[in-house]
């Protein structure tokens, strides 16, 4: 389904974003659970609806992971951008 306010003539799968970017905010780490909230408001909604992440939606520059969203994280980040992500199946 395409997305009129950011890509209007592109359909994406919304998952794979969410994956990238869910793996991205392990970049950012700092503080033991926080991450930079610098991406799309409606990815990092989706994040915090499947309990990665808490609010987005605060003053804060940040967000707190949960324990789930960390590892996932993590994981995440391991596969797809790993020096051995080549070799790490995809699901």
């Amino acid at each position: 389904m395409p997305d009129s306010r950011h890509l209007p003539d592109l359909d994406y799968d919304r998952e794979k974003v969410d994956e990238t970017v869910l793996a991205l905010l392990w970049l950012t780490l700092h503080d033991e659970y926080r991450a930079w909230k610098g991406h799309d408001w409606d990815v990092l909604s989706r994040l915090h609806q499947r309990g990665y992440i808490d609010d987005p939606r605060n003053k804060a520059k940040s967000v707190l992971f949960s324990e789930e969203g960390k590892q996932r994280s993590r994981e995440l980040f391991a596969r797809y951008f790993g020096v051995d992500a080549e070799q790490i199946p995809r699901s």
